[in-house]
């Protein structure tokens, strides 16, 4: 995961997304917020490819700067979440929303604290205001996906 000098370097041949645990782990390791990002852009393209039939306005976030689509659908008692964004650090954070709630059922979801580990994360501390907003939009629409699901 490191190079010589201890900075991040993706890998180019691991396609599996790590845990939220394993997500904070990584970031407790990393000294600085550049090799941060640059693992959060791995998480991205980590991500499994966004079908374009599912690229359309229903599942278009709101409010982010970037153009970003979330996707969600029940695999039995779980919920199966993707994302797909035209920006690599925004790709990125769809990424830990969905590493946060692939899996889980949508009544565990809705009463999930996304917010929570994005503060142990730190990501509102070093994102800007228009990533923040996104951020949060899309926390949102995942939040409102699953309550219709739940119900």
């Amino acid at each position: 995961m490191t190079g010589s000098r201890g900075h991040y370097h993706a890998s180019p041949m691991s396609t599996t997304l790590p845990s939220i645990s394993e997500v904070e782990e990584a970031f407790a390791f990393f000294e600085d917020w550049e090799d941060r990002y640059r693992y959060i852009m791995d998480l991205g393209e980590k991500l499994p490819a966004m079908p374009r039939a599912d690229c359309v306005d229903a599942n278009l976030v709101r409010g982010c700067q970037s153009t970003v689509w979330v996707t969600m659908q029940v695999d039995g008692d779980s919920v199966l979440v993707n994302a797909q964004s035209d920006s690599q650090l925004v790709k990125g954070l769809a990424a830990i929303v969905v590493i946060a709630v692939t899996g889980l059922t949508p009544r565990e979801i809705v009463n999930l604290d996304l917010e929570a580990i994005f503060g142990r994360l730190r990501l509102h501390d070093h994102l800007s205001p228009t990533r923040s907003n996104g951020l949060h939009g899309m926390v949102q629409q995942v939040r409102s996906r699953a309550a219709a699901l739940a119900a």
